[in-house]
């Protein structure tokens, strides 16, 4: 209880008077910032390099780092250190195995740090439970949990307050004409160095002193705990409203429905568990809060089932991509959860499921750091999966090259995807497969796949007049851009070579554009708001030459010889 803590108590007796730690942890901070900052960079402030060997290794000394700092105990620091690297290890073969960086899939790398964010705790509190063989306590491993989250929010904020201070101090001594410090802090390896520095300080003295972190911990969950029967209420009558609304608007609403639905049963996960708490003794007293969190147990399950509906319907309509092969994994995984919270509550009821959902929590925290390595490995390849189910929705004919998404391949499936859309542009079954396929391996950037894109929309789209005339790549160019053809189908274009001029008429009004030493610009607009009648009747015009350029007099106040507002008349 929050009373039984001290905070002037060390939270152990390895933790007990060992200034050592903070100190050690400060240099080490440093000396990784500054080794960081020599891997990294390549001589230019905001430069930093794209290898992935150098990427690795810069990953490697962070995270074992940081591993390191939230692990080390007094007398144990050996265990600690083959943690922090194996820690270590994991991240960096996640960027090392990406290769490229332009190839890098970022869940991935999220899963690595998933697996390292559930390791620490269970390791932590195997090592507290003084246990040699694999059991692991519930009780220190939840606490070790909840007091990781703490402490890595402080510390960061801790990190944000020197930088402050520092900055602070640079502008006093600024006042004096003395900016020594100010030129130091903009140097990227001092700014690193610092921040390693800091982080691993503040990390040493709040371990030293982790009851204030702890109490801390309570405090968040007494505040959590709160908020379960709001969520609670909140989620049960959207299920309940379900039956009458029909699942048909979930979709149609918006395409975030699985995101929206897991971030649910994340909320539901922590505040069930808030409230719950570690052992039966921290359980909440007020029975609407026990409630609460039984039905925020419930309702995990149901959200996750409409979710794994959600992403097998996307999947359905436009098959497979490492996003939705990712989001199927979450869905799997919330509805496991589901599934155990629901086995716990039918065993032991409202007296007795928390016994049953401690040992669940703990058996699924372990599959979920097993199953997060694996997913870090290229053992399992989603941009792969992906790739296949893609080149066969195409060559089927399920999706016409027009639609199908050949930047997806290009840029977001990875190794597979790149030698997918290189065989396509070499063997695709028609002319219109091969085109799209070789334009999109010559953009080095997805902005640059949408540009070629919009371009070769505006291309096909282009109406002129004269018909004969050529139009000039930098004009086709500022066409497909906004404020000129953007959206009009089709765009009518009068050419004047001559005058280094061309008129575009919609049925939005008439643009006037000019060229001149920096390219094509807009110099004039005439607004219209034309019914579709009226711009078909124009479109069928123009395409039939129909148009022309007149001198128009037009009757407009000048004050002083200058023109005041547009022509009346």
């Amino acid at each position: 209880m929050v009373a039984d803590l001290n905070p002037d108590e060390p939270a152990s007796g390895n933790d007990a008077g060992w200034p050592l730690r903070s100190w050690g942890l400060a240099l080490l901070g440093a000396l990784v910032g500054l080794a960081i900052y020599h891997i990294v960079n390549e001589g230019s402030r905001y430069h930093w390099t794209e290898d992935a060997t150098r990427l690795a290794l810069a990953s490697f000394l962070s995270t074992a780092g940081i591993a390191f700092a939230f692990v080390v105990e007094r007398g144990r620091i050996k265990g600690s250190a083959i943690f922090a690297i194996i820690a270590g290890l994991v991240v960096a073969s996640v960027l090392y195995w990406s290769g490229d960086f332009t190839s890098w899939e970022p869940w991935r790398l999220v899963s690595a740090l998933l697996t390292i964010a559930i390791a620490a705790p269970l390791f932590q509190g195997w090592r507290d439970g003084g246990s040699r063989k694999w059991h692991i306590p519930y009780v220190e491993t939840h606490n070790r949990a909840w007091t990781n989250v703490c402490l890595w929010f402080a510390t960061w904020a801790f990190v944000g307050l020197v930088f402050l201070l520092a900055w602070l101090l640079a502008a006093l001594f600024n006042l004096i004409g003395i900016d020594a410090l100010e030129e130091l802090l903009k140097k990227n390896w001092f700014a690193m160095m610092l921040a390693g520095a800091s982080f691993g300080g503040a990390c040493g003295l709040l371990r030293d002193h982790e009851r204030i972190v702890r109490l801390l911990q309570r405090v968040i969950m007494i505040v959590l705990s709160v908020l379960a029967p709001v969520l609670a209420i909140g989620l049960v009558l959207f299920l309940i409203a379900l039956p009458f609304t029909g699942l048909e608007a979930l979709w149609e609403t918006t395409k975030s429905t699985t995101p929206i639905l897991l971030s649910c049963v994340i909320g539901a996960l922590i505040l069930a568990n808030a409230v719950i708490g570690d052992k039966p003794e921290d359980e909440a007293k007020l029975r609407p809060m026990r409630w609460s969190a039984m039905a925020l147990g419930v309702v995990i399950l149901p959200l996750g089932i409409i979710a794994a509906i959600s992403t097998g319907l996307r999947i359905q309509q436009y098959g497979l991509t490492p996003e939705r092969l990712w989001a199927v994994t979450f869905t799997a995984i919330a509805c496991a959860y589901g599934l155990a919270y629901l086995v716990s509550l039918a065993r032991g009821r409202e007296a007795g499921w928390t016994g049953f959902v401690r040992p669940a929590n703990m058996r699924l925290a372990v599959g979920l750091c097993a199953l997060a390595f694996l997913l870090s490995t290229p053992l399992i390849s989603f941009g792969a999966l992906s790739t296949r189910n893609q080149i066969a929705r195409l060559e089927s004919g399920k999706v016409s090259a027009d639609k199908f998404d050949f930047a997806a391949l290009r840029f977001d499936f990875g190794p597979a995807g790149m030698k997918a859309l290189k065989k396509l542009a070499k063997d695709g079954k028609t002319k219109e497969i091969r085109t799209a396929a070789t334009d999109m391996l010559a953009s080095d950037s997805r902005y640059a796949a949408v540009e070629r894109k919009e371009k070769s929309e505006a291309r096909r789209n282009i109406v002129t007049l004269p018909k004969d005339a050529k139009l000039p790549e930098a004009l086709v160019h500022r066409l497909a851009q906004y404020g000129a053809c953007a959206g009009e189908k089709p765009c009518n274009v009068i050419y004047r070579p001559e005058a280094g001029e061309a008129i575009v008429v919609g049925r939005y009004g008439s643009k006037l554009l000019k060229q001149d030493k920096d390219g094509w610009n807009n110099v004039s607009y005439r607004d219209a708001r034309l019914s579709n009648d009226e711009a078909k009747a124009i479109n069928e015009a123009f395409k039939q030459g129909r148009a022309e350029i007149q001198n128009v007099e037009r009757r407009q106040v000048f004050i002083d010889g200058k023109p005041v507002g547009k022509a009346f008349e």
